[in-house]
């Protein structure tokens, strides 16, 4: 097994599931490759049982530690993977990752790798499944986090701009908008117009009504294209590393209108700590689903949730493009602008 990208609460009640059943019932010999895809470029492994897992159901992040490593990007980086699996007498590898992590899986599998995998990533936006885990526990810590800046913002009469994780995707920013009943919801899906925020703003303060919230994702832009912030580095994935557009469009509110605002960004606190109930389940049932196709030599595939079931479904299906929010979800939200 190994974890590859951000971690992400749930990621051990996934291996946990793996090795309770891959161990008692099919008596399989588990390895674990440390740091992704990183660790098995480097031949990095440590042996795994269901007692390396005893204690870790509630516990974020993962205990094989991940990385955003990319063998595609390295000269011999596929054949190098091959030759550690077969130095290992690896018969299988269940990759846990989002996007990247398995895309990657997706090439080695079109290459005869014996791979099955498993979707993690808050941000919600792999395709082919309804839900991947630990996106529930991001969006309860946004609403938490949302819940109690609304008293702040009324004692003060400010507008609080929380920016959230979501590259290209708004699904935490308008799942915790909706549920931490918040002013706006700005995403990668639709570009805002900043004038169009501040109206929004002015409306609901000069009807009496104090304090403001806006739910910003990372990876959201204005139409005029003057407050997009980006470092312009980016990772092995070609990824730009995002941050600072909920400070911008702070700053801009409060030229625009007057009104106190102040820009929280919540960051990494949204991957970290322990995985909810949800997430748990999910996870377990996702760890469950892989071991079986392991089994049933049904490699190529990744697990998901569709319509409550665990289904498999092509890697390739899963990773062709990002699912994005859906248009009728956003739409509820807009109900409550203002």
């Amino acid at each position: 097994m190994l974890t590859g990208g951000g971690d992400c609460p749930g990621l051990n009640a996934v291996m946990r599931a793996v090795a309770r059943k891959s161990e008692s019932v099919y008596g399989d010999e588990l390895l674990g490759f440390r740091d992704g895809w990183r660790g098995v470029l480097e031949d990095d492994t440590v042996p795994l049982s269901i007692q390396s897992f005893r204690g870790t159901l509630p516990r974020g992040g993962t205990i094989l530690g991940s990385s955003r490593t990319n063998p595609y990007k390295i000269d011999g980086g596929p054949d190098r993977v091959r030759e550690v699996l077969a130095a290992n007498s690896v018969d299988a590898l269940v990759a846990i990752g989002g996007e990247d992590t398995l895309g990657v899986a997706a090439r080695l599998a079109a290459e005869d790798v014996a791979v099955v995998g498993v979707p993690k990533t808050i941000d919600n936006d792999l395709n082919a499944t309804e839900l991947t885990f630990g996106f529930n526990t991001a969006v309860q810590i946004c609403v938490d986090a949302i819940d109690r800046l609304h008293t702040t913002a009324e004692s003060h009469d400010r507008v609080m701009v929380v920016e959230v994780m979501g590259r290209h995707a708004g699904h935490i920013a308008t799942w915790a908008a909706i549920a931490g009943g918040a002013t706006l919801v700005l995403v990668p899906e639709e570009p805002f117009h900043i004038d169009e925020v501040c109206d929004v703003i002015r409306h609901r303060h000069e009807g009496g009504r104090y304090a403001s919230i806006v739910v910003i994702a990372e990876g959201a832009t204005p139409q005029e294209g003057t407050l997009a912030v980006a470092s312009g580095e980016v990772d092995a994935f070609g990824h730009v590393r995002l941050g600072g557009i909920g400070d911008q469009v702070a700053q801009a509110i409060e030229a625009r209108t007057g009104y106190e605002t102040r820009a929280i960004v919540l960051g990494h606190v949204q991957r970290g700590g322990t995985p909810t109930a949800f997430d748990r389940v999910l996870a377990t049932r996702f760890g469950i689903a892989a071991a079986e196709a392991v089994h049933d030599g049904d490699f190529g595939k990744m697990v998901a949730l569709r319509s409550g079931d665990i289904v498999r479904v092509p890697l390739s299906e899963a990773t062709a493009e990002l699912k994005l929010v859906d248009p009728a979800i956003l739409d509820v939200a807009k109900v409550f602008f203002g």
